[in-house]
């Protein structure tokens, strides 16, 4: 039953972001064209990296200056990402499929399966992401709510 975990997730997540509207609403905004398809399928430590595929870029309509981002981040066995940041994005992750562990700086190493999610908050400094399987790919469906604009992932400089 994933599709109603999806849903369910999405819909209280864009419930979150949007909040209240007023009472007189602006025309709906202009979606924002998605950026290109990132793929890294190498990383600097040698192993495979993860692929991040837009799925939409639209444009709150309620908030000005910001932007909701949907992606799917697929990890190929054994990838991992290269340290990084979000900017000042609000971040919720669903794991679509395998399992991914990740540490944010400053808290535990987790696990999520299939069906799990978490979020993290403007500023995380995402110090690991990995596919712990080396034999099964692993899919996120990664939502960023963010400044318009402004790149969705920075990875830490190397040196």
């Amino acid at each position: 039953m994933i599709r109603p975990r999806v849903a369910g997730g999405l819909l209280l997540t864009a419930v979150a972001v949007a909040g209240c509207s007023s009472a007189t609403q602006s025309p709906p905004a202009a979606p924002v064209s998605a950026p290109a398809s990132v793929s890294a399928p190498v990383s600097a430590s040698g192993h495979p990296a993860e692929t991040l595929t837009p799925l939409l870029a639209q444009a709150l309509p309620n908030i000005p200056g910001k932007t909701f981002t949907s992606s799917i981040v697929t990890f190929p066995p054994s990838a991992s990402a290269a340290p990084h940041r979000h900017g000042d994005a609000f971040v919720y992750a669903y794991v679509l499929e395998g399992t991914i562990r990740s540490q944010l700086e400053g808290q535990p190493a987790r696990t999520y399966h299939q069906g799990d999610n978490w979020t993290e908050q403007p500023g995380a400094h995402h110090v690991s992401t990995d596919n712990v399987s080396a034999t099964e790919p692993a899919k996120l469906l990664v939502v960023f709510v963010a400044t318009t604009g402004e790149q969705l992932k920075v990875d830490d400089p190397h040196g």
